[in-house]
């Protein structure tokens, strides 16, 4: 038993080795040896069978009967996967995030059948440089499924998006798809706070990356891209399920760590007419789900590591995660895939890294104007 068991140990510390120097080199054909090696030392260890999405069922929400089957004309299912918030520094710096996005990568790529899109949740750099945003863009660019990406402020404040925008495009913009119109928001524009105090862009963007700081502004949409919002959704029938992407969460969650979008409120009056309406945000590091109005909330999973929940302001129907052991890379952290249902609702599965398969269900009714709130959900512990 005991030589097995060192067999074991040394195959997954040589299939480790052999990740950390095709690292130093990650173009497409090094990155499926990369996959192939992260794999064979994941089985190695035992960790996970091929593959991994483990089955998590969030939020599986039930239509009044008053509409239900309106409003879904010519909707058809779908599903797309959700990567978010990898924060890669350079790879002399850091290799572990840059293992963490490439197993999220190799985890899409496993799907069958593949989703219709994968969509990058933002904070795609640590600290926003040429050099971090390229070497994502390369990860990336080995998905199968095409690729919609989001910016997060990590992504923005050292240029204030000047490279993200050569590398990826505009960051707001819409489209639609199968009966679903989509909306991607840059929800983490900033007062400036630098300027007065002669603040370098590295400084600026240290500044904002910090989870707690007096100095920084909250995150807002702001009014032209609010008014953006307006003029898109003008053309949209109120019937049209809406799927609307930000980085930030676009409610009031807790102001101090800045798990906040400042005119959520204002945001949530100009998609209140609309009679199913999804947010699927990043940043928070966590799984969350909030219920306000006519709106449902999913917060995701980070690539990077898992934050803590806040002291307070948790939605109320939030199935927490256990804490994170920190002698794991992988515990807390994750991907997910989404069901987009012909009738317009979302049901959600959280893949949770190295960590047991996990059941949770929370029903609710959505009618005009009037949430029924249910039961507490009933979950497995993890």
């Amino acid at each position: 038993m005991a030589a097995r068991h060192k067999s074991v140990e040394t195959k997954y510390y040589e299939g480790r080795d052999r990740v950390l120097r095709a690292l130093r080199n990650c173009d497409r054909r090094t990155f499926l040896k990369l996959s192939a090696a992260a794999l064979g030392a994941v089985m190695a260890k035992g960790l996970t069978p091929p593959h991994t999405f483990q089955l998590v069922d969030v939020a599986n929400a039930g239509v009044d009967k008053e509409w239900s089957g309106t409003g879904a004309a010519g909707a058809a299912p779908f599903r797309f996967a959700y990567i978010s918030d990898a924060h890669l520094y350079e790879r002399t710096l850091n290799q572990r995030f840059v293992r963490a996005i490439v197993k999220a990568v190799d985890d899409v790529n496993a799907l069958d059948p593949q989703p219709d899109f994968v969509l990058y949740g933002g904070d795609l750099a640590q600290l926003g440089s040429p050099q971090q945003l390229e070497m994502g863009k390369q990860i990336l660019s080995n998905l199968k499924a095409p690729v919609k990406m989001m910016v997060g402020e990590h992504d923005w404040f050292l240029d204030l998006g000047e490279k993200w925008q050569e590398l990826f495009g505009a960051p707001t913009y819409s489209f639609d798809w199968k009966g679903v119109h989509v909306v991607v928001l840059q929800s983490v524009y900033e007062k400036d706070f630098w300027t007065a105090r002669r603040l370098t862009p590295q400084e600026r963007m240290q500044t904002v990356a910090g989870l707690d700081n007096p100095i920084q502004s909250r995150f807002e949409v702001g009014e032209k891209q609010r008014g953006w919002l307006k003029n898109d959704l003008a053309k949209v029938p109120h019937a049209t399920p809406l799927l609307i992407f930000s980085h930030s969460p676009l409610y009031k969650y807790y102001r101090p760590w800045n798990f906040w979008t400042e005119d959520a409120d204002e945001v949530q009056a100009i998609l209140r007419p609309f009679h199913k309406v999804t947010v699927i945000h990043g940043h928070t590091h966590q799984m969350l789900f909030n219920q306000i109005g006519n709106i449902s909330f999913y917060g995701m999973l980070s690539t990077a590591w898992p934050w803590p929940y806040a002291p307070e302001g948790l939605p109320p129907l939030t199935v927490q995660m256990n804490r994170a052991d920190p002698f794991d890379q992988f515990d807390g952290c994750g991907d997910g895939q989404f069901s987009a249902r012909a009738d317009g609702l979302i049901d959600t599965i959280y893949n949770l890294w190295d960590r047991n398969p996990v059941n949770v269900r929370a029903d609710y009714l959505v009618s005009r104007g009037r949430v029924d709130r249910p039961p507490a959900p009933q979950f497995a512990s993890y």
